[in-house]
């Protein structure tokens, strides 16, 4: 390629691509890219989430070609928009988006679960991505099997199905029991096999541990606390040791299986508040991590146990003597704190999908909103980058944000 600084080549790279997508000619964006390799960079990059077909594909039961050509869309979409990595959720609801030994495949390619697609998404994914200069970040979510509480709709070879006793209903979702240790290392079993198989960057979870809270309705998980929680004070002790075990371990199993793969975790954005701890944030939400979901998010970075972490800070950026839940602001400034000196990455993810909501509060009507929010971050060198939910969103543009902050990273390099 010759001699070429990094910002030069970033700004011509990113001028090239936004003339192609501009014409319509998006599918040309990967041979457009020139490529070289770079120290590590401000990580920018969005959650393309299968769940549901939230984002790819657009609907179950898409031709094998159609459905690569959406994915491939989605990843041209990101280098176009200045991104340098895609977290693709790949284990949606205890399936798999490629051949697995340990779980069917999901039911959101082909409308049936355990019907080969006729192709490899996520050895796909990780080829493209990277042959676009994209990091790929497989995403995982370890307990949810399933957006129903029917055993009898999953595919009877579900390990669900082979294994009922490891199964509990919860608001209406079916989840593994995560105070069975049989579970604890099945599902490492299940996420771990891509880790072997794959050149992934990342295994990259989300807030879903124990479920939400849901009003009147009980986790029981009586007989499990009985059986193992002798010597904790409480359940939601034993609860929390669970979380712990789950992370602890897969993060030393990842280690184990390729050193150079990182493990990262995107939590609800609050650990505690305030009130309840005085470790915790001067925020009054009515979800914290530590106590509702049993997960000691601080916790995680203070022990070292993963290598970023990623709070979802879905909240405005508000003056701060404004009494509200949460503040973008507020909670920026916490999650600093708590990286600092931990050697844990600190990304923060980012509401691109309640801009332009009209169901939101008025400041997400703003299309600066984002853009500010990384003004804020750009205040504390702990923050090494954002990503955003998510990849329809990316595309779609809600009021010009996004091309506001493309052209920002085109700018900065």
């Amino acid at each position: 390629m010759g001699q070429i600084g990094r910002r030069e080549f970033v700004a011509a790279a990113t001028g090239v691509v936004t003339s192609l997508v501009a014409a319509g000619d998006v599918a040309a964006v990967a041979a457009s890219v020139p490529r070289r390799h770079a120290p590590r960079r401000e990580l920018r990059g969005m959650w393309i989430a299968t769940v549901v077909n939230r984002d790819w594909p657009s609907v179950p039961g898409l031709t094998a070609d159609r459905q690569k050509a959406e994915l491939l869309r989605h990843l041209d979409t990101a280098v176009a928009r200045g991104l340098n990595a895609v977290v693709f959720q790949v284990r949606p609801t205890a399936d798999a988006l490629w051949p697995s030994p340990y779980e069917p495949w999901a039911q959101y390619l082909t409308g049936t679960q355990g019907k080969d697609p006729g192709w490899d998404p996520l050895g796909t994914a990780v080829r493209e991505a990277h042959a676009r200069g994209l990091e790929l970040h497989a995403w995982f979510n370890p307990y949810r099997v399933a957006n129903h509480t029917d055993p009898s709709r999953l595919i009877a070879t579900h390990p669900a199905r082979v294994h009922p006793d490891w199964v509990l209903p919860y608001g209406g979702k079916l989840y593994y029991n995560p105070g069975l240790p049989e579970v604890r290392t099945f599902v490492q079993d299940a996420m771990l096999d891509a880790v072997s198989r794959y050149d992934i960057d990342a295994v990259h979870w989300d807030d879903y541990f124990y479920p939400y809270p849901v009003a009147g309705q009980v986790f029981e998980d009586d007989a499990e606390y009985e059986r193992y929680g002798a010597g904790f004070p409480d359940k939601a002790a034993w609860r929390r040791d669970n979380t712990d075990r789950l992370v602890r371990e897969t993060a030393g199993r990842i280690k184990k299986i390729k050193k150079r793969v990182r493990f990262g975790i995107s939590p609800f954005g609050v650990w505690r508040n305030a009130a309840t701890d005085p470790l915790g944030s001067d925020t009054r939400a009515g979800v914290q991590t530590y106590d509702d979901l049993h997960a000691d998010t601080r916790g995680w970075v203070k022990k070292g146990w993963i290598d970023y972490i990623v709070p979802q800070l879905y909240w405005l950026a508000q003056p701060l003597d404004l009494q509200v839940p949460a503040n973008y602001t507020v909670l920026v400034d916490w999650w600093a704190d708590v990286v600092r000196g931990t050697g844990v990455d600190l990304y923060v993810g980012e509401a691109l999908y309640k801009v332009g909501d009209p169901a939101q509060p008025k400041g997400w009507q703003n299309p600066t909103e984002l853009s500010r929010h990384l003004d804020i971050c750009m205040k504390y060198p702990e923050v090494k980058g954002n990503i955003y939910f998510s990849a329809t969103e990316i595309a779609n543009d809600p009021l010009g944000a996004v091309a506001i902050i493309a052209e920002r990273y085109r700018r900065e390099g």
